[in-house]
């Protein structure tokens, strides 16, 4: 049967801690993999996008060569996709070309429907509901900040404040549920993880033994806290943008907030940031963050990611 990644639980606990261990020996041996090269034949990956992108284009395309492998650019402007062409047909023929499917697109449907169709791994580069390869490179990060316990994340506290209801609220929430850490959400009303997402963190926490907890209290959610995250108000197609500022402006990622979270604690964005709104120059420029380390290490955490679906992982 063909695994698919579009959510972060598609993995188990177990798997995701694997990635992870891979993503970091990519990390420490950039150019020692061979993975997406097999015997001589270079495997083909078809990548997707009907959103722009820059972070996910560029490490997709050069994680992809750097595994041995032939990256297929495709956007949705220049291709039938642009015109109405289905998913479903889109996911047909491209099996018949390519050994895996990155796709960067809009509605969970979307991707699901290509999953449906497809022959071949299907992998979910941001959809509006999840974004779980962030949330790779996210642990990754983390893992590295926490050098005492390199692939130990459970009992770390990570805050996610601002707008938790959208993707990488959502990937937060169960990703770092499968961790075994333990997540605070700073979000108002309306602004908050849905039922069905926390629901499934609960069952995932009574396996792991991490936790979710939810506030509209922001100073509630970062205190003591040894992560905090956040994202930005407004994500591409989302309306009301300045009555989204003015309800989350007390959720601003500033130093002031900062300053309830643990002494040694890091800060994550994971890019694009609209700086003066849900986080402040000095936060995402500063000591504490790791946001640039964080955009890096999408390239490994993808890597190992395409090297364990596709490769085999091997060097």
């Amino acid at each position: 049967m063909t695994r698919h990644f579009l959510k972060d639980d598609d993995l188990t606990p177990a798997e995701q801690s694997e990635l992870l261990r891979l993503a970091a020996d990519m990390k420490d041996d950039r150019h020692g993999f061979d993975s997406l090269n097999h015997q001589g034949r270079l495997r083909s990956v078809a990548v997707v996008f009907e959103k722009p992108s820059t972070r996910t284009r560029m490490s997709f395309q050069i994680g992809i060569a750097e595994l041995g492998g032939h990256p297929v650019l495709l956007d949705a402007q220049s291709s039938q996709l642009g015109r109405g062409e289905s998913i479903a047909d889109t996911a047909r023929v491209l099996s018949r070309y390519v050994d895996a499917i990155v796709i960067r697109t809009f509605g969970d449907d979307r991707i699901a429907e290509l999953a449906e169709h497809a022959t071949v791994p299907v992998v979910n580069a941001l959809t509006d509901g999840w974004h779980p390869c962030q949330l790779l490179a996210d642990l990754q990060t983390i893992a590295e900040h926490r050098k005492e316990s390199l692939h130990t994340l459970r009992g770390t506290d990570i805050a996610f404040v601002g707008d938790a209801a959208f993707n990488m609220g959502n990937s937060t929430v169960i990703a770092c549920s499968m961790a075994g850490m333990h997540v605070r959400i700073g979000a108002p009303a309306g602004y908050q993880p849905a039922r069905e997402v926390l629901e499934r963190a609960a069952e995932i926490n009574a396996e792991t033994g991490g936790s979710v907890t939810v506030t509209d209290d922001p100073v509630k959610a970062v205190t003591g806290a040894d992560v905090v995250s956040t994202d930005v108000w407004a994500s591409m197609g989302v309306e009301n943008r300045e009555h989204r500022i003015t309800d989350l402006t007390a959720y601003r990622l500033d130093a002031e907030l900062l300053g309830h979270a643990a002494e040694d604690a890091i800060v994550l964005h994971c890019l694009p940031a609209h700086r003066g709104e849900e986080i402040t120059d000095d936060v995402i420029d500063g000591p504490q963050s790791r946001v640039f380390d964080q955009a890096e290490n999408r390239l490994h955490a993808q890597k190992a990611l395409l090297a364990w679906m596709i490769g085999g992982g091997h060097r």
